[in-house]
């Protein structure tokens, strides 16, 4: 046997080797498994390679535990929500609300996600109003600034509010900061050392000598969080850099959406920003200390639930709850997401929705950051339109928005975008709102931004290139892992 041959072979049976421990030993799902069968049949060995960096499970053990989950009196308000929901005595605060109990009870049985009726909500569209907003609020706090994003760009927009902090730390005020080791890989220890001197503490989130070839690249920390004085929370779609204030020329307008939150479901967003911090620190977090939750009253109702998700859990809290909102809706489903590659279980619950007759309509940008993922968009989209959807591709910039709303009743908003790596492989948190105004203002800048979009009809889709087919058709077969 030849040198060429000997290799061949030798390839060929590692290459059995890694399909078999994929099938036998990885135990992911039937499609995710498909999936990666697909890459190592096609690129042996250096499919195995993303394999490793990109497709291995991560155990619950390397995951931080947290022996005091909230302070004493949250996990006896836990406790007292849940028994009530459970025995049917529970006070709800609105109408809407009591109409949508079941999503309320899943999201506390399974994420411990309180119901918080005392809130003032406001949705921030525009990326130059939601840093302004940021920053009078941290040249605001009086105690401590907790923030946290996937991508902190050193940029003019991100100087900005890095030296907002930097003050409040050079005041003795209490600062941390969180980014996430990949997402915000362009930032370097040295651009935060004013910070830290100034008495701030900063971690990264898994991090990595060699980050792109980090053993726990899948798995990133995604969430956008801030939280100031433990009584003003921001959550949604905005990282930090000069494209998100749409001041990236070559990027053009930037589309997403933020909350700010004042009110007592802020606690359960400094409880997930205590757990990364720990976890970021790998140290286990065994009390909680009271200032980080003080008591305060806000002049306002709105009921919000802060609902996480992530490789650290067992249930997918955010997907099942973007189904059950699908699933409850009796006239619309508007969506907004950049990625749209949804797995099976959502794809069936929005072509049930739109079959059964409800205005079910999906959003997503004309231009995607990953030709994969465009094929993907397409593909599920076009399953939409045979089921009676309707999907619009939004021209004017690029959507980042992570949108849901249902009949003028409930909307969430958050970090967590269709996909299975938002599903399950991403730590992630979003916001469900149940308020009517707040709905409706989510629907209503649906509505504004279909004015800049063009609507993909099935005359359009079916006219739509070969190459553009083939491209869905390989996409489809790896959006289990894209």
């Amino acid at each position: 046997m030849t040198l060429l041959g000997f290799l061949m072979v030798t390839v060929y049976l590692l290459n059995i080797l890694f399909a078999l421990m994929l099938i036998f030993i990885s135990r992911k799902s039937a499609s995710s498994t498909w999936a990666w069968l697909f890459v190592l049949f096609f690129l042996p060995v250096i499919g195995f390679i993303f394999y490793l960096l990109l497709g291995r499970n991560l155990q619950k053990k390397h995951f931080v535990r947290w022996h005091a989950v909230q302070q004493e009196e949250s996990i006896e308000a836990f406790q007292d929500q849940h028994s009530a929901l459970a025995e049917g005595t529970y006070e709800f605060p609105n109408e809407i609300t009591k109409k949508h109990q079941g999503l309320i009870k899943m999201n506390v049985d399974y994420n411990h996600a309180l119901l918080s009726s005392k809130n003032d909500v406001a949705i921030l569209a525009e990326g130059k109003e939601k840093f302004r907003s940021v920053i009078e609020d941290i040249e605001n706090a009086k105690q401590t600034i907790h923030i946290q994003y996937y991508i902190y760009k050193m940029d003019e927009v991100g100087k900005s509010i890095f030296n907002a902090l930097v003050k409040k730390a050079k005041e003795g005020i209490e600062v941390k900061m969180i980014y996430d080791d990949l997402g915000s890989r362009t930032l370097r220890k040295k651009d935060l050392k004013k910070l830290m001197d100034a008495g701030g503490q900063v971690e990264a989130f898994f991090s990595s000598y060699l980050k792109l070839f980090n053993p726990r690249i899948n798995f990133r920390n995604h969430r956008k969080l801030i939280i100031i004085d433990g009584r003003i929370g921001y959550i949604g779609g905005f990282n930090v850099g000069k494209e998100y204030a749409c001041l990236d020329d070559e990027i053009g307008y930037w589309r997403d959406t933020h909350l700010r939150i004042e009110g007592n479901s802020v606690y359960n967003m400094q409880a997930h920003f205590l757990f990364d911090w720990h976890q970021a620190r790998n140290e286990e977090l065994r009390e909680v200390e009271q200032r980080y939750f003080p008591s305060f009253t806000v002049d306002a109702d709105t009921p919000v639930q802060i609902v996480s998700s992530g490789p650290d859990t067992d249930f997918e809290s955010i997907k099942n709850s973007y189904i059950r909102m699908i699933l409850s809706a009796k006239k619309y489903v508007y969506i907004q997401t950049p990625y749209y590659v949804p797995d099976e279980a959502f794809l069936h619950a929005i072509q049930i929705a739109a079959s059964s007759g409800v205005d079910v309509r999906i959003m997503t940008p004309e231009k995607t950051d990953h030709p994969f993922v465009y094929g993907a968009n397409s593909a599920y989209g076009g399953d939409l339109l045979e089921s009676g959807g309707r999907v619009y591709r939004y021209k004017k910039g690029f959507l980042h928005a992570k949108m849901l709303v249902i009949d003028d009743e409930l909307a969430t908003i958050g970090t967590a975008n269709i996909d299975v790596r938002s599903f399950s492989l991403n730590f992630e948190i979003n916001a469900i709102l149940y308020d009517e105004r707040l709905a409706i203002k989510c629907r209503e800048l649906f509505e504004a931004d279909i004015k800049e979009s063009f609507e993909l009809t099935k005359e359009l889709f079916e006219k739509r290139k070969t190459w553009t087919r083939v491209r869905e058709s390989v996409s489809r077969l790896l959006s289990p892992i894209l």
